[in-house]
């Protein structure tokens, strides 16, 4: 069993910062790739960012200059750092996470955070 918890969501002026965190835990083998998505009212989910085992990084264009995306192994926990926010930024805020386990498939299954709302308002 994975469990995995969000935090860091809130209500920020435009120009603001927040960072997002998502704490996984249990039977964890190892993480294969990581990423964080985002979902506006009446929009489609959309990847913001990216990390692959090796630690190679990905970023939206939007957010690329903006948006940092980092780990720390021993602690098992994935997190956004968000600087320089706008309204366009508001979203629900959700982790995945593509955990292998004890006992499950070698390359991993896709593990999903509850989501972080994220306001940027004045």
């Amino acid at each position: 069993q994975v469990q995995v918890v969000e935090s860091g969501g809130g209500l920020v002026q435009p120009g603001g910062s927040l960072r997002l965190s998502c704490a996984a835990s249990g039977s964890i083998f190892r993480f294969n790739a990581m990423g964080w998505y985002r979902q506006a009212p009446g929009k489609q989910r959309e990847l913001v960012a990216s990390i692959t085992r090796g630690g190679i990084t990905t970023y939206a264009d939007s957010v690329k200059g903006r948006f940092t995306i980092s780990t720390d192994n021993a602690k098992n926990t994935l997190y956004l750092q968000m600087n320089t926010l706008k309204p366009e930024d508001t979203a629900v805020y959700y982790c995945k996470l593509t955990l292998t386990t004890y006992g499950g498939r070698f390359s991993g299954d896709d593990y999903w955070g509850q989501g972080t709302q994220v306001t940027v308002s004045s």
